[in-house]
């Protein structure tokens, strides 16, 4: 299935990246809530964009589109080994490392799928959820003043932790319609002080897979500026047509990066919350000391659950990624047929439009209509953005697909019908 390339609603030639320093006399929770898009521009705390839809869409009896949590859960098994956990009485403190069972998964998960080796006694963390061993690791290395560079749209979390932290939030920008970085942009984006790169790939919100042409040359301009590459991969498994390329694995840049994943995506289980970290030894041990005064550890009958989950055979990852595209394409024909211009993504289970055909460039005040409207909740992406990115992207909303057929059918329906209610 091929998509429709909508335009671009601002040419991207005017915007080359941002940098966000933060205010180093506010207060830490302040600093996170600035980074993170959470305070409006009184000065006021806000609530988060994805508790402002999930309100609305519950109060509209709207299909919710817009936070990224599966409607089904994942193998039989696994919740079946989580049960004889508990049973068994491993309802205790885990090691704070994680149990040597789930470590030593991880580490035959990397090999057997590409063919990296982490040593499951010293090289491998297991940490509460992917976004613990994001915190973690920015914290153990980053001072006030270094400059932290991601690509743009960001997770949020990356901009709350990195103004906790102290840092100055550089980005580059991932243009459409296929959402990859402009390399001579990118380049420009690292300077003497760069101290990591906050990589995410597959990406979201932008639903892009890097290539190896790309990743090659964030390795490159790591190695330049000696900065470490902190790679969020979450979204490893969840791929169409192109395969995940673990950045650890190109020539260089072992040695600098730490890579993270988690159970929540692959296996559906988001509520249990395992996630894990690997990388070199001297740079592992660093995070684990921040680590273990987060949460020491969590999930002690979860992990050797997701243990089981990371054995399970070929055709299981075969087999959700090929639902998943499935679930997209549905998606994608009643966005279409709302008039929307749509970007198929690559990876991930988002999915990104360009509400302008509609002639509307305002995405956050129609994701507020949007409920009411048609009953779909979805995510405006220039939350996702400091202001200079939210003006490039002020007319693209997110939506999730990974979600039943049958409510992607009810969405997909009622989407169809937008045009005709505006």
């Amino acid at each position: 299935m091929t998509s429709p390339v909508p335009s671009s609603p601002v040419s991207n030639s005017q915007f080359p990246g941002s940098r966000h320093t933060p205010d180093r006399d506010a207060a830490p929770w302040r600093r996170a809530a600035t980074g993170a898009n959470l305070l409006s521009e009184d000065g006021s705390l806000g609530v988060t964009i994805f508790e402002e839809m999930t309100t609305l869409a519950m109060q509209t009896g709207a299909i919710n589109l817009g936070q990224g949590f599966p409607d089904e859960d994942g193998p039989e098994e696994m919740k079946a080994a989580a049960q004889e956990a508990i049973t068994a009485g491993a309802n205790q403190y885990a090691p704070g490392k994680g149990i040597l069972e789930l470590r030593e998964a991880v580490s035959a998960h990397q090999e057997r799928f590409y063919g990296l080796r982490p040593d499951p006694l010293n090289e491998v963390v297991v940490t509460t959820g992917a976004t613990e061993a994001i915190a973690a690791s920015l914290l153990a290395f980053i001072q006030p003043g270094d400059e932290v560079l991601t690509f743009e749209p960001f997770y949020d979390s990356y901009g709350a932790i990195i103004g906790l932290a102290g840092g100055v939030h550089v980005t580059a920008p991932l243009l459409a319609p296929d959402f990859m970085p402009d390399l001579d942009r990118l380049e420009a984006a690292f300077g003497p002080r760069t101290k990591v790169v906050m990589l995410n790939n597959p990406h979201n919100p932008a639903g892009a897979v890097f290539p190896r042409s790309v990743l090659e040359r964030i390795v490159e301009l790591a190695e330049k500026h000696d900065a470490l590459i902190v790679s969020d991969e979450v979204y490893e498994h969840l791929t169409f047509g192109v395969p995940h390329i673990p950045v650890a694995t190109l020539p260089g840049a072992a040695d600098r990066t730490i890579t993270i994943s988690s159970a929540g995506k692959t296996f559906s289980f988001t509520g249990w919350k395992i996630g894990w970290l690997s990388g070199p030894e001297h740079l592992v041990a660093a995070i684990r000391t921040v680590k273990q005064f987060l949460s020491y550890s969590s999930g002690t009958p979860f992990q050797a659950a997701v243990a089981r989950g990371l054995a399970l055979p070929d055709d299981f990852y075969t087999g959700i990624a090929a639902t998943l595209q499935r679930k997209r394409d549905i998606l994608a024909d009643g966005l279409r047929a709302a008039g929307l211009g749509v970007y198929l993504p690559q990876g991930t289970y988002f999915i990104n439009v360009d509400t302008a055909p509609l002639g509307i460039n305002d995405a956050v005040e129609l994701a507020r209509r949007l409920p009411g409207l048609v009953g779909v909740a979805a995510i405006p992406v220039p939350v996702f953005c400091h202001p200079e990115g939210a003006e490039r992207t002020r007319s693209l909303l997110r939506f999730a697909f990974c979600k039943k057929e049958d409510v992607l059918a009810e969405a997909a329906s009622r989407l169809a019908t937008l045009r005709e209610k505006l």
